[in-house]
């Protein structure tokens, strides 16, 4: 793609030379927003199926294309003008008098500026400097564009500007594309892989009474007709587990998810999630259906299992399986004795002291599991992976199913790669009295003042009552899934529209 000609002209100044010619153009009763087109070619399709056509010849294929102008030169009687459509290719038009006619030629040379739509009807042919050209017997204006593209649109850098205006990012950067295209691949790969596996697609309520299935804070809401307070759900779990309850063995979900907490390159308070679950499985059938599900969407998407990451070319992350598989206390005491430090000689009190000095908040309730999990959310980012960590603490885990053979512990696992957090499983608890305990014990915790402890859900609790086989469960966070995949540095980059502090 040709960098657009540099002008002088103040933005102010442009927009008011474009607001002239919308002017002009409906004085000459000629429609600048019309209601369609007929194309009958991509250009990238052109450029394939005429990439032996001579340089200095024509065809008589009649041709119309339509597309983004991104570059003009005019040059006397000729007009070069060239055009980009979702093909991501270019077709250049090659306009003259003998193509357009004189009042043809003079308003698609004073009235199409650079990031206007337009079609052109013509005949296919190579210019003797061998571009593939339209030349056009007629043209339409598409959408006559009434602000100018950035003055370096073809690489527009300010992230503030590209987030906030991601049509300009999608405009100026083509790389930006690509990584949404690859989301939307990532998507329906997951889809295409559990299909297969028989789960079935479903959905559940974003707003909900008893905001469950995670530690978090909820965003709020009210239904006016039923005078109903509500809330966004923070998380797919629960309504999914009721779906067990009723007989579906193996149902999931790709939603959004909202939780009302901080903004940083790994958060954005609205997100996207994959949840899935599996009855008669524990979590080690899922941690095997977690390593086949993402080494099939990177080799799908990717096109290998060695990925690309960080600002280096020889940095790659190789996703080969089978994954480590390390428990958390295993990963706590190799964290500290890289610091010569032992966690089994080490106090509660001794523990509580090195989180503060690390900065860590301390747990409510500095259980020893608690500090446990604390100590490695500390360090957590060290790990590179992919790791698969398991076994943890019961006091963070309230819907796990106990530890069948480690006391104070939970089936639960956490895959961590490049320090992220990307996927969370449990075998999944069933029990309804050891789940009524495990809320209970939540609602102590929230009474001591943790806003993010597990409500009470009286409803999920008649559910177990009915009767859960035994499950298991995962949740995905596909937006950090993209990130690794893209080589993308924040969430932010793989959210079309993040959420963004408002400009003062």
């Amino acid at each position: 793609m040709e960098s657009p000609v540099v002008t002088t002209i103040s933005r102010s100044e442009q927009e008011q030379i474009r607001q002239a010619k919308l002017a002009a153009m409906r004085e000459a009763g000629v429609d600048p927003y019309p209601y369609r087109f007929a194309r009958t070619h991509m250009a990238a399709e052109l450029q394939a199926r005429y990439a032996d056509l001579a340089a200095g010849t024509e065809t008589e294929d009649q041709v119309s294309v339509a597309g983004r102008v991104v570059s003009k030169r005019d040059s006397g009687k000729l007009t070069f003008i060239d055009v980009v459509d979702g093909s991501e290719a270019k077709i250049q038009l090659f306009c003259d008098l003998k193509g357009l006619g004189e009042e043809g030629h003079r308003r698609i040379a004073e009235w199409v500026d650079l990031g206007d739509f337009i079609g052109a009807e013509g005949i296919v042919r190579r210019t003797r400097r061998g571009e593939l050209s339209i030349w056009p017997r007629s043209w339409t204006m598409l959408s006559k564009a009434l602000r100018p593209l950035p003055e370096k649109w073809h690489g527009l850098t300010d992230v503030e500007t590209r987030y906030r205006q991601r049509y300009l990012d999608l405009l100026a950067n083509p790389e930006v594309k690509d990584t949404f295209v690859k989301r939307s691949r990532v998507v329906a790969e997951i889809r295409r892989f559990l299909d297969a596996a028989g789960f079935l697609e479903v959905e559940t309520p974003v707003l909900q009474s008893i905001p469950g299935g995670a530690t978090a804070r909820p965003f709020h809401t009210h239904h006016n007709a039923l005078d109903l307070h509500l809330h966004l759900r923070i998380s797919l779990e629960l309504y999914l587990k009721r779906l067990i309850v009723g007989g579906f063995e193996r149902v999931y979900e790709i939603g959004r998810n909202f939780r009302n907490e901080g903004i940083s390159t790994r958060h954005n308070p609205e997100f996207t999630m994959l949840e899935l679950y599996q009855a008669y499985a524990d979590y080690g059938d899922i941690m095997d259906l977690t390593e086949r599900l993402l080494c099939h969407v990177a080799q799908t998407v990717c096109g290998s299992l060695q990925i690309k990451c960080g600002a280096k070319e020889d940095q790659v992350l190789d996703l080969t399986p089978p994954w480590p598989r390390r428990t958390m206390a295993e990963q706590v005491r190799s964290f500290l004795a890289d610091r010569n430090l032992d966690w089994d000689r080490m106090s509660d009190a001794e523990a509580i002291a090195y989180l503060q000095a690390a900065g860590t908040a301390i747990p409510k309730e500095p259980t020893r599991g608690a500090l446990l999990a604390a100590v490695f959310d500390t360090h957590d980012s060290e790990l590179t992976g992919p790791v698969f960590i398991t076994d943890f603490p019961v006091e963070n885990s309230p819907l796990a199913k106990k530890h069948r053979s480690a006391a104070g512990y939970v089936e639960r696992f956490e895959l961590f790669v490049l320090g992220r957090e990307l996927a969370n499983a449990f075998s999944e608890l069933n029990d309804p009295l050891d789940q009524r305990e495990r809320f209970m014990a939540q609602l102590r915790a929230r009474e001591l003042g943790d806003e993010e402890a597990h409500p009470l859900d009286e409803d999920f609790l008649a559910a177990l009552e009915q009767g859960m086989p035994p499950t298991g469960g995962l949740g995905i966070g596909i937006d950090r899934l993209v990130m690794l995949l893209a080589d993308a540095p924040s969430i932010r980059d793989v959210i079309l529209f993040p959420l963004l502090r408002p400009r003062l």
